[in-house]
């Protein structure tokens, strides 16, 4: 494709980024420091993400511990993480505070996987509207002679074949946070 699609070419790549970020958000019954990346903690007067105030890790399938490199920041790391949607209650013994990711319900389950497939439809949507614009500006470029009847054509089908690709993996990308969730 010609440089001026690469910027359509990002677009369908960002698309899918973001849609990995948000799913990797979600939680599969064990515990992934990932469910952290979107909350931000008040660390003297400026919103800082929580990786960046303390040692995240794992010590148990379904805990995560976080280890504050300033004590005094411990209140505000709960604060966050109790106003955030995790539903989570941390546990502060001075130290570390600890969060304990109770066993998913099949009920949550499968709430989850209804909500994961409308994020996959969302970016689905998304990828389709970067291709209308694409296409649009094929023909633009065709209808101002910038571009002949054959590069047209070229171009409507390589943009095609990257939908294609890009929709199908975003479908396998769904696929496999739904079998993550629905495996006990």
């Amino acid at each position: 494709m010609d440089d001026q699609f690469t910027i359509y070419i990002e677009k369908m790549h960002k698309t899918h980024d973001n849609l990995m970020s948000e799913l990797a958000t979600i939680r599969a019954g064990r515990a992934n420091p990932h469910v952290l990346d979107r909350i931000t903690v008040d660390y003297y007067g400026t919103q800082t993400p929580i990786q960046q105030v303390g040692n995240i890790s794992v010590p148990e399938a379904r805990i995560i511990q976080i280890q504050p490199w300033d004590k005094s920041v411990m209140k505000e790391i709960e604060k966050a993480i109790n106003m955030s949607d995790l539903g989570i209650n941390p546990t502060n013994d001075g130290q570390v505070i600890r969060l304990v990711f109770p066993e998913l319900t099949e009920e949550r389950r499968k709430e989850l996987t209804k909500d994961v497939k409308k994020k996959g439809e969302a970016a689905k949507v998304a990828i389709r509207n970067i291709r209308r614009d694409a296409m649009d500006l094929a023909k633009k470029l065709e209808k101002n002679a910038e571009i002949t009847e054959d590069d047209l054509a070229r171009q409507t089908k390589d943009i095609q074949e990257l939908t294609d690709h890009m929709i199908e993996k975003i479908d396998q990308s769904v696929e496999a946070k739904n079998k993550e969730l629905l495996t006990v």
